[in-house]
This record gives structure tokens, C-alpha cells and sequence, in this order.
């Protein structure tokens, strides 16, 4: 069972699953901290869905709001791209057992791991955060540079630095989140195409295939 709440953090989400077997993690531009059996991980920025083990036990996390983790991290968000590492590969080996004594020791993980965030996290970058917001909102990458006074060229090695890959990558994972949100609302497909700002219903259905791996009609059902 998958439950979530708005974190304290900025735009952050604290999350538990309890998994049962294999799930699909799709890209959505933002990166996680994890805990899992008494262990600290972090999730970093996919450009392809994530296919879990589906070994039974439960999950904790973290995701931040996109752009946000690296700050945290210490750690550019292109070195974690596609990856699923141990917070300690990141952090002094003292300070991670530190942390991880802290959360398994608490009655409530999940707020032990949101506590270690809200002291830790800086203040995110508002030209990031107009970023993503334009983006999100289906503008265009071209536009976007103009209207935050960035170069095309400033603004990809800002995008790789904080998401892990360029703004055009991160403005398609954004445009499939909005549709599969339409389509989960009940919007039908054709409609869903054009609101979340894709040619038509086939290139919408390719994309998605693309990104997650599976047809759009699989991860509606």
C-alpha cells in the first residue's frame, strides 16, 4: 500500500510503500531519499522507468521538489542519473550511521527522514523553481531561457547540474506526468493529448511507451 503527504520541506512529498512485488517507478524530474531496512539511499533522477526487485518489505521516502536534492546532496544530480546509490558512497560513513541510528531508532521513520531533510536542505533556487513551473505549464524550452534571462547553452548546464539532463528531457517527463494525471481523472485520451500539450493521441501513446515501458493503457489499468 502507497500512501503520501505534503512535506514541511518545500514542494517535497514523504511517501511509504509497502511492497508486495515488482513496481515501476516513472520519471517525474524529481530525486528521493530513501530508507529501507535500516538503511539510507537516495533515488536519482530517471530518464526511463525504474523496475523494482519486488522484494517484500517497506519503504520510505522523501522526493524532493525537482532541482532541489543536489543543494542537499552536495552532489551535481547527471553523476546520480538513472542510479540508485547508498546515501554513504555520498556522505562521511560517520555521519550516514549517525543518521541511520536516528531513523531506525524513531516511531516514526518517515518523519525522522523529513526531519534530517528540513535541517540539512537549502533554500531552493527561484530560477529553478520558475523553471520548472514554465515548463510544467507547457512552455517552451526557447521561450523559457528568454523569459529567465539564460542563454540555451547556461540553461543545460544549470539543467544537468540540478535535474541530471537537459531542460528538453525534463519539459517531455513533466508533459507525461499531466497527461497521465488527466488521463487517471478520467479524461479521455484524445482530449488528454492535446490539454497536456502532445501533437495528437499517437504521440502521446509513443512517448509514454518510451518513458515508462509499458503502453499508456498498461498504467491505466
Amino acid at each position: 500500500m502507497y500512501t503520501e503527504r505534503a512535506s514541511r520541506l518545500d514542494g517535497a512529498v514523504v511517501w511509504e510503500n509497502t511492497v508486495a512485488g515488482a513496481g515501476r517507478v516513472l520519471p517525474d524530474g524529481c530525486m528521493d531519499l530513501l530508507w529501507h531496512e535500516g538503511r539510507l539511499l537516495v533515488a536519482g533522477p530517471d530518464t526511463r522507468a525504474y523496475v523494482t526487485e519486488g522484494v517484500p518489505g517497506v519503504w520510505v521516502g522523501l522526493r524532493f521538489y525537482p532541482g532541489t536534492a543536489p543543494a542537499f546532496l552536495g552532489v551535481p544530480a547527471h553523476e546520480l542519473l538513472d542510479q540508485r546509490v547508498e546515501l554513504i558512497d555520498l556522505w562521511p560513513a560517520s555521519v550516514v550511521r549517525r543518521l541511520c541510528a536516528r531513523v531506525d531508532r524513531a516511531d516514526d521513520p518517515a518523519a525522522a527522514l523529513e526531519g534530517i531533510a528540513l535541517e540539512r536542505a537549502m533554500p531552493p533556487d527561484p530560477l529553478l523553481s520558475r523553471l520548472v513551473e514554465a515548463l510544467d505549464e507547457g512552455r517552451s524550452v526557447s521561450a523559457t531561457a528568454v523569459e529567465l534571462g539564460l542563454g540555451t547553452r547556461q540553461l543545460h548546464r544549470r539543467s544537468l547540474s540540478s535535474f541530471g539532463y537537459g531542460p528538453k528531457t525534463l519539459a517531455r517527463v513533466l508533459r507525461m506526468q499531466r497527461a497521465l494525471s488527466l488521463a487517471r481523472a478520467g479524461v479521455p485520451l484524445a482530449e488528454t493529448a492535446v490539454r497536456a500539450g502532445y501533437a495528437d493521441q499517437p504521440h502521446l501513446s509513443r512517448d509514454v511507451r518510451e518513458l515508462a515501458g509499458v503502453p499508456l493503457t498498461g498504467l491505466l489499468r
